[in-house]
């Protein structure tokens, strides 16, 4: 093993022991080609952590891609048998960041065909282990989307009405669920449930009675088998303490049945392990065995060592936006005993800490917190709704703090009347995304032309015919002869988290959460 470590690199030694347990374990490499019909990508896109696929024209004319996944790949070429096909892989795939295509590297294991509860007990015990090569730290948390499923069966409801929900119990976002719910008029009792399904998280057999108490249909009370079954088979693994209930992970219905699982490491931000069952898969591919498997994701690993020192100190890190909004936030957090000396001083210094009580605050721009607690420089932090929505993190939004109250609008020219308006709608504004959205669910065609700074100059120089942005009191509209014309969101400052700090800071972050509401 010396030898190995003098002459591999950090990624080839987490590929080579993750394959030597694999082995172990009776799984056999699968190997494949880089490439795959393009047709197979775009036919299943929702199944693809990214929609964006790397597509060329092959020399004998056919669309290709580069792969994208690898699962799909292993699935088409799958026997459809009785018998239990267990694969593991470690192959590149290409996927977009948002911004650029990448070449990743994955390691992985499937298998597939008779998937029973062992099958999918030992499935568990290996990501575990997969979790524990990487580090000495790491968290596994479950969910079933039949029992969400049967929850969410409860109520009739529009497909774009789930979607929300759905997003909002990814987010653990209750206080937007609570407005949701009321918007469509569902009653109390599920809001409630909705809520507690939310923000419930422990090992199984301490959420368990919560759990049953919340069924109100069979496919709940199977899913809740199911689990039952599971658990019995983690106890014989010993992993009854060692893996969550989590339902803030949710799937594609479409595609997945079943248990679903994600890993965390500490000290890395995002998810470094994803799998579940994926029958629905098989059936869009036109075959009837079950499946389950996972992927490891080696290229979130990158400066893991560094990330896991900085946590070392214990202290819980938050992020507060420069300004009154912070201010306001930092007078909340102090009321609720969680102050720091020195913060109110007039100085250029920008991070405090009480070592007392474990904590550590520091001051950033405020369209930067988001960006500090997603990649997990914060822990928790404090930001305007306004720059969730239009960016999208990978956060948890845990409270509406009720605080720097405004709206997203839609602002004219006195005199201007939508009806009347050109057929493609000139919009100025610095929310892009918001704009888009907006408009996007009225079916109209815009024309988004971001700006900056001064967005009331666009539509009294002719620039645009609207402007999308923030409006508080509305004065400084009417002093540049404007006025609102359409209300697109309500916004307030929201308490978000890093969700892989979440994780590992659960106690410290529920309990700051409860001394502020």
């Amino acid at each position: 093993m010396e030898i190995q470590n003098e002459i591999l690199s950090y990624d080839e030694q987490i590929i080579f022991k993750l394959r030597m347990l694999y082995n172990e374990f009776g799984y056999s490499q699968y190997k494949m080609s880089r490439f795959e019909e393009y047709e197979l990508y775009a036919e299943n896109k929702a199944f693809l952590p990214s929609g964006e696929i790397l597509a060329f024209t092959g020399v004998d004319g056919r669309l290709m891609a580069l792969r994208p996944d690898v699962t799909l790949s292993i699935v088409k070429y799958a026997k459809d048998d009785d018998a239990l096909n267990k694969l593991y892989y470690n192959e590149n795939v290409y996927r977009s960041d948002g911004t650029e295509f990448k070449e990743q590297m994955q390691v992985g294991l499937e298998c597939i065909g008779n998937v029973d509860v062992d099958v999918m007990g030992e499935v568990l015990l290996l990501a575990k282990r997969s979790l524990d090569t990487l580090s000495e730290r790491s968290s596994l948390d479950i969910s079933h989307m039949g029992y969400l499923n049967g929850l969410l069966q409860r109520e009739k409801m529009t497909l774009q009405q789930r979607n929300e929900i759905i997003g909002c119990i990814s987010e653990k976002n209750t206080s937007e669920l609570k407005i949701i719910c009321a918007k469509y008029g569902f009653n109390d009792a599920f809001t409630y449930k909705l809520t507690t399904l939310t923000m419930l998280y422990g090992h199984y057999d301490t959420v368990r009675e919560k759990m049953q108490s919340l069924c109100v249909n069979e496919e709940m009370n199977e899913a809740l088998k199911d689990l039952d079954s599971l658990s019995d088979v983690m106890c014989k693994h010993g992993l009854d303490k060692c893996i969550n209930i989590d339902f803030s992970i949710v799937n594609d219905i479409s595609y997945y049945n079943g248990l679903i699982f994600q890993g965390y490491i500490e000290g890395v931000p995002a998810r470094v392990l994803s799998g579940g069952r994926y029958d629905e898969l098989m059936r869009k591919l036109g075959k009837t065995s079950g499946a389950i498997g996972f992927a490891v994701y080696l290229d979130k690993l990158e400066n893991a060592d560094s990330a896991q020192a900085d946590k070392a100190d214990g202290m819980l890190n938050i992020a507060l936006p420069k300004g009154r909004l912070g201010e306001k936030a930092y007078a909340i957090l102090e009321s609720a005993g969680y102050g720091c000396p020195g913060i109110r001083e007039e100085s250029r210094k920008l991070v405090f800490e009480n070592a007392e009580l474990g904590i550590r605050y520091f001051w950033v721009k405020p369209s930067d917190v988001a960006s500090y607690v997603e990649r997990g420089a914060a822990d928790i932090g404090v930001v305007g709704k306004d720059i969730l929505l239009e960016h999208s993190p990978e956060v948890y939004e845990l409270l509406d703090l009720g605080i720097g109250k405004c709206n997203v609008s839609v602002a004219a020219e006195k005199g201007f009347k939508p009806d009347n308006a050109p057929k493609i709608l000139r919009v100025a504004t610095k929310f892009p995304n918001i704009a888009r959205t907006h408009y996007q669910k009225q079916g109209r065609e815009i024309d988004i032309i971001k700006l900056n700074g001064s967005i009331e100059l666009a539509p009294l120089l002719s620039l645009s015919d609207v402007i999308v942005d923030i409006v508080e009191t509305g004065q400084t509209l009417i002093e540049n002869d404007l006025h609102p014309v359409e209300l697109i969101v309500e916004i307030s400052a929201r308490l978000i988290s890093n969700k892989s700090s979440y994780k590992f800071n659960q106690e410290k972050i529920d309990r700051l959460c409860e001394s502020i509401t």
